[in-house]
């Protein structure tokens, strides 16, 4: 059945200013600001994207006041006016295709800067130990300090009005420096800027105030907040309440609500773990205390947004990373063709997991060209080739997609009945559907766009389609990696790719995983939701250390949850009838008990289709994924990409390809 999106491309105004559909890109930093503050090309290719795309508004990740308040992030910088001209410059891409375009003004992070930001201490209300470095003390602001910000405020909202900007967001968000006067955890202050929630609320609505005095009348305001921290002694939505009547007295014109803070720093960038539309619940209390617009974020899905924008409780849903897995989200909704909007797989890997992780801007796992629009361009080849591609896993689709993108004729070659990869065990637990969104997606792209695609098909060295073909890109996977532990072959004791797809063989209530990595620890938790009493033996003293910290910030408070027993330190020696034996990092030899065994001890390169290919054809033979190395669904979309746009057109085999 088709779902009518029509709801989401109403108009719908705030203030003045008239939005011409419900679609909104949540703020993102892409951290590819030059360092004299300037936002870069490929942040204004970017955002063209998503405006040609069809979002109604799109919010600019924060740009900080002064060089100092960024405390070294790569954002936008608003202290100068040389920063003009290119803020121009994205306001004008965006606005040529009827989207509205907002600057978000930061005064900085406050006592959550990274610790690669530290060169002082980092400010706050009050004297507090910062995030990440709690041994080091925040600098409080002075009264003088507030005076000077306000009045930066201001000057960074002449500019991005000069810019052309449709709006201004104030990021008072999710633990942010401005977030820290609003909520008694952190402001300790006993003048006028700190106590009752009046005199804690001075601040933000001195900003409002600053802003509206710089940028007149009618330019829309609107304000970001978390409305539920989600820890202990942080703010409740019932306060929350109270400020967003007081921001609206102060003359906010619509307020962008979630929950989170970096206390809950999952709910900041909502991993798989969480769900869909894990902050919507903030709405309907906050319908009753405001009046004015409502825009919510928080992993939302197309039919998410549209069952909230029906129940009237906001009036704009955003969309975050949605928006940068697929560009083009709108524009397909609108046009009936939802079966081919890209989904974001929530792993946060590519984007904040970039910023946060290496330092560099921003991607995405599953659309390489994210800030890349114009350097990685998919263009159509004057001279097509014959392309074989080996191995339907997200290396080998990617790979045949943009090769046909680029008019090559391609056939993918996939030894077993789906495609997929490891993608198809991996997606079977509930929160990883869109693991199965993804492989239906790369179906439909392939089906589209002419891919001979042949399952059951085990190739072999000697296959004429090797010997014809132009190109050969080979992505055969890995396969588990089986250590030589006595009774390993017992009955009893199984893989965790058969656990997943074939769970008849995970036989009783008692389970035990060895390998207590992401894949170890994503089965535990799928079999605990099932009810099993489910135990991971882990011989690190840690659970899935390789996983990303904002993700094992969702799914160890889950494992928790569900009981799973984490025993860590763990060796095992034997696999025995009804359990097996382990040694304690004590020397102590321990037996655990289980009537299934499931064996997560990772994975290895199956070279041995790879390897003897590459061996009689060099010359055009490509190797992608995990083939090469073990890495993550980024890692293998990635190399995909790679491989097929750098197919080389200057001459091509025109021979018909016979197959067997």
């Amino acid at each position: 059945m088709i779902q009518d999106f029509d709801k989401l491309f109403t108009p719908f105004n705030i203030g003045k200013m008239e939005v011409k559909n419900r679609i909104v890109m949540s703020p993102m930093g892409t951290n590819s600001a030059s360092p004299d503050g300037r936002i870069s090309v490929d942040e204004i290719d970017y955002f063209e994207a998503r405006a040609r795309g069809g979002a109604g508004m799109i919010i600019m990740g924060c740009q900080f006041l002064t060089e100092e308040l960024a405390q070294g992030s790569l954002e936008g910088i608003l202290e100068k006016d040389y920063v003009i001209p290119l803020l121009t410059d994205v306001c004008e891409a965006v606005q040529r295709y009827g989207t509205k375009i907002v600057a978000q003004l930061s005064c900085g992070t406050g006592r959550n800067a990274f610790p690669n930001m530290f060169g002082e201490p980092p400010v706050s209300a009050s004297a507090i130990p910062s995030t990440f470095n709690p041994d080091m003390l925040c600098r409080p602001l002075s009264v003088e300090d507030i005076q000077l910000i306000l009045k930066q405020f201001a000057d960074s909202a002449k500019r991005v009005k000069a810019a052309g900007f449709d709006a201004i967001e104030i990021h008072g968000h999710a633990g942010y420096l401005i977030d820290q006067f609003m909520s008694p955890i952190w402001n300790k202050r006993d003048d006028e800027y700190g106590g009752t929630l009046e005199k804690r609320m001075r601040f933000p609505t001195e900003i409002v105030q600053s802003i509206r005095g710089a940028v007149g009348p009618h330019m829309p305001i609107l304000f970001r907040i978390s409305c539920d921290h989600r820890f202990t002694g942080g703010r409740t939505i019932d306060e929350s309440m109270e400020m967003l009547k007081m921001l609206e007295a102060a003359g906010v014109d619509a307020v962008d609500i979630d929950a989170g803070s970096y206390e809950t720093i999952d709910y900041i960038f909502p991993p798989a773990y969480l769900g869909d539309a894990c902050m919507d619940y903030v709405c309907a209390p906050a319908r009753q205390a405001v009046s004015i617009p409502i825009l919510n974020s928080g992993n939302h899905t197309p039919e998410t947004a549209l069952n909230l924008i029906e129940s009237g409780n906001a009036d704009f849903v955003m969309f975050g990373r949605p928006l940068i897995a697929d560009s083009d989200l709108p524009n397909k909704l609108i046009e009936g063709r939802r079966e081919e909007v890209r989904p974001c797989i929530r792993c946060n890997e590519e984007c904040i997991g970039r910023i946060a992780g290496r330092l560099t801007k921003l991607s995405c796992s599953v659309n390489i060209q994210a800030c890349n629009e114009k350097r990685f361009a998919i263009e159509k080849t004057a001279s097509p080739k014959q392309i074989v591609v080996i191995g339907g896993g997200p290396a080998g689709l990617e790979a045949a997609r943009v090769a046909a993108l680029q008019g090559h004729t391609v056939t993918l070659f996939e030894k077993e009945s789906v495609l997929g990869g490891q993608l198809a065990s991996a997606a079977t637990p509930p929160f990883k559907n869109k693991l199965r969104e993804l492989i239906r997606w790369y179906e439909n792209q392939l089906t589209q766009l002419g891919v001979t695609v042949k399952l059951n098909s085990l190739v072999t060295v000697d296959n004429p389609a090797l010997e014809l073909c132009d190109q050969i890109i080979v992505g055969t996977g890995a396969v588990p990696f089986i250590p030589s532990i006595p009774g390993i072959d017992r009955e009893n004791v199984i893989g965790a790719i058969d656990a997943h797809l074939k769970r008849e063989l995970v036989r009783g209530d008692e389970i035990v995983i060895t390998g207590g990595g992401l894949t170890g620890c994503d089965l535990a938790l799928e079999l605990a939701m099932e009810g099993k009493k489910v135990s991971i033996v882990e011989m690190q003293n840690t659970l899935a250390p390789e996983v990303f910290f904002i993700n094992s910030a969702s799914l160890m408070p889950m494992l928790s949850k569900y009981q799973v027993q984490a025993l860590t330190g763990h060796r095992v020696l034997s696999f025995e009838k009804n359990g097996l034996c382990a040694l304690k990092e004590d020397g102590t030899e321990v037996f655990i008990k289980a009537d299934t065994i499931i064996n997560a001890f990772g994975m290895k390169p199956n070279a041995e289709v790879s390897h003897p290919i590459r061996a009689k054809y060099p010359n055009k033979t490509r190797l992608v994924g995990d083939v090469v190395g073990i890495g993550k669904v980024g890692n293998a979309v990635r190399a995909g990409f790679f491989a097929a746009l750098s197919i080389d057109s200057t001459k091509s085999n025109q021979r018909e390809m016979q197959f067997n």
